[in-house]
């Protein structure tokens, strides 16, 4: 009996399923396995590891696989994958923090102003920009793109080996710089400034309906059992995580992982001429305007090493800090840095004195992710945002207390945690489970819409020191300066 779907994440660190019961929405099992480890500037993984590690963590759930009726794949988004004529990658992907396209965005956007950009697909080029990437392949690697059969991105490319069909769908695509997600539609004439003489629309995947299917899983050598189940159309990763976590208009999300990102759901697409606000598309149909940020949780990783705490006594030590950390702050551009668009910049600790101690490093860490994510917070409000729901935080930086607490203190806004732990994966099931059943993605996210529990509330007094702090931020933000690119 096939009754359950599932839920892939594909993202940097690891490929990640989850199941769920088809008439609950219930967790059944769950598996993960590793990708391999990147470091920008030069940030790139191999397809087929991705393939690998969805092959293994598939394997870790063989007894459930005769009952996966449909699944579908969130994935890291922007992520280059070009395919030659025998359906093999050309090259590695380029992912999405990879920055080494950085001088290639700069050249895209002498030749066609900001404002159009923004217009025209939601985004300003930048280095994670697919279309970056493919200016930074043609530059560097000329003879690539003329062997070049598909062009996709990494949830694209799982769906292309699990069904043998090239397609997307308007949520990933939206990440691409081609790619318009009000019309739902290609924009070649943005890739002829990459290239005016290419046929590109042959290469490029047809666009689906998010809710729509793929196509069924091919017979494929380990996977017998999942042959014929349905595929969903995939999506960004981010983009299935509002499908997971259930947010509607007005809430809004932060995400701790890898990179740090804030966004909520918006009914009309929303343009930022400045570049700070990616004016994405989600899988229901509405729009995901977003802020993203190269340096998250695994600034808050360096520093434990750093100071030698492990995660339960790095939380105590902050949380033992007064708000403000005594004057130091970080300015969290460890990896060089998205939003602002500063690919070449370094972090910056300032404020030190002979009587800094490890709390006061410690606190002014996760004080540097979260003011730096609370910025762009204060722009996408500043562009009509609805606000007013729930605050939601989530990737692995939501289990630590310290960044519930302090997250609370600078927005001056409860904090809540979902309880489902895999919200990416969780929410590609919902669209497997849209694929499988015709029902709308929104409409089925509304159906398995999780639990919200708030875990830390804004301390008294905390308003002004907030105030203070956020603006000492910004004025060590100038300090630090740094032009735009390398």
């Amino acid at each position: 009996m096939r009754d359950l779907v599932a839920g892939i994440d594909s993202s940097t660190q690891s490929c990640t399923v989850v199941l769920r019961h088809v008439e609950t929405g219930a967790t059944v099992a769950e598996a993960r396995a590793p990708h391999p480890p990147t470091v920008p500037p030069k940030s790139e993984q191999s397809p087929e590891a991705w393939w690998r590690a969805l092959c293994d963590a598939l394997a870790q759930l063989s007894e459930h696989l005769p009952r996966i009726a449909a699944l579908s794949v969130g994935a890291q988004g922007h992520g280059l994958v070009m395919l030659g004529a025998d359906g093999q990658p050309l090259r590695d992907a380029k992912l999405w923090n990879d920055t080494e396209s950085a001088a290639d965005a700069r050249t895209l956007r002498t030749q066609l102003a900001d404002a159009d950009w923004a217009r025209r697909t939601g985004s300003v080029p930048g280095p994670a920009l697919t279309i970056s990437k493919l200016a930074w392949t043609r530059r560097v690697l000329p003879e690539l793109l003329p062997r070049a059969r598909h062009i996709l991105l990494p949830s694209d490319y799982l769906i292309w080996r699990l069904t043998g069909r090239a397609i997307t769908e308007r949520g990933i695509a939206s990440g691409t710089g081609y790619f318009d997600p009000a019309r739902n539609a290609w924009d070649l004439d943005l890739l002829a400034l990459v290239d005016p003489a290419r046929d590109w629309l042959p290469l490029l995947p047809e666009i689906i309906d998010s809710a729509a299917p793929a196509g069924t899983v091919m017979r494929l050598p380990g996977l017998e059992p999942l042959e014929g189940a349905v595929v969903g159309a995939g999506s960004g990763d981010n983009m299935t995580a509002a499908l997971g976590l259930g947010i509607v208009p007005g809430d809004t999300v932060i995400s701790l992982g890898t990179s740090g990102t804030l966004y909520g759901i918006s009914p009309h697409p929303i343009h930022d001429a400045q570049g700070f606000i990616n004016g994405y598309a989600d899988a229901t149909g509405a729009f995901l305007p977003m802020i993203t940020t190269l340096n998250s949780a695994k600034v808050t990783d360096a520093f434990r090493r750093l100071l030698n705490l492990d995660f339960e006594a790095f939380d105590r030590s902050v949380l033992n800090t007064p708000l403000g950390a005594g004057g130091v702050t970080l300015v969290a551009y460890l990896d060089g840095e998205r939003t602002p668009n500063r690919p070449g910049a370094t972090g910056t600790l300032s404020g030190l004195r002979s009587d800094v101690t490890p709390g006061q490093v410690a606190r002014a860490a996760v004080e540097g992710v979260l003011c730096g994510l609370l910025e762009g917070g204060d722009i996408l409000s500043a562009h009509g945002l609805p606000q007013g729901g729930r605050l939601t935080v989530t990737g692995g930086g939501a289990r630590s207390r310290a960044y519930r607490q302090v997250l609370a203190d600078l927005s001056g806004r409860p904090v809540h945690v979902c309880d489902l732990p895999e919200a990416a994966a969780a929410g590609a099931a919902v669209q497997a489970l849209a694929a499988l059943t015709g029902k709308a993605t929104a409409d089925c996210a509304a159906d398995w819409a999780p639990r919200h529990e708030m875990v830390a509330e804004p301390g008294t007094g905390s308003a002004e020191a907030a105030r203070i702090l956020r603006q000492s931020y910004r004025e060590a933000c100038l300090r630090a300066g740094g032009k735009e690119g390398p």
